[in-house]
């Protein structure tokens, strides 16, 4: 397990072993870069700065399951790209059940999505309707 603090993830290709990788609380983005961890099943990027806006979200997915692809459990939560009550007061349970559905449909691995357990239900939902998902803020 590894708890950084940091403004690089350069070092991190060093550990192409690592399991798991807490990054909670740090100033990270969409335009996040990790190295190829291919042994990494556990992401935690709680209270960082992933939005919602345009297909920066749908870049950062991409580029998970591309250098991530061991991943089963992720956490947004306290991100703007996790909708929910927590982060704006006007975003609501269907608001954070679509955000689910296109994460799952990018991550199709990940058997819990934050704090929840990923369903069967929201699986064959995610592929049938996830790519329509995505949350995006009106103009």
């Amino acid at each position: 397990v590894a708890f950084v603090v940091c403004r690089s993830l350069e070092g991190l290709k060093t550990f192409s072993y690592l399991e798991e990788l807490i990054l909670d609380n740090n100033l990270l983005g969409n335009d996040l870069l990790l190295p190829r961890l291919p042994h990494l099943h556990t992401l935690t990027l709680n209270k960082n700065q992933i939005s919602s806006q345009r297909n920066t979200c749908k870049i950062l997915l991409d580029h998970l399951a591309e250098v991530v692809p061991s991943l089963q459990y992720l956490s947004l939560l306290g991100n703007m790209a996790c909708p929910n009550e927590l982060v704006c007061k006007e975003k609501d349970e269907d608001d954070y059940q679509r955000y689910r559905y296109f994460v799952l449909h990018k991550l199709s691995n990940l058997k819990f999505l934050d704090t929840r357990k990923v369903t069967r239900k929201e699986r064959e939902e995610a592929l049938v309707r996830g790519a329509f998902m995505k949350v995006v803020k009106p103009k």
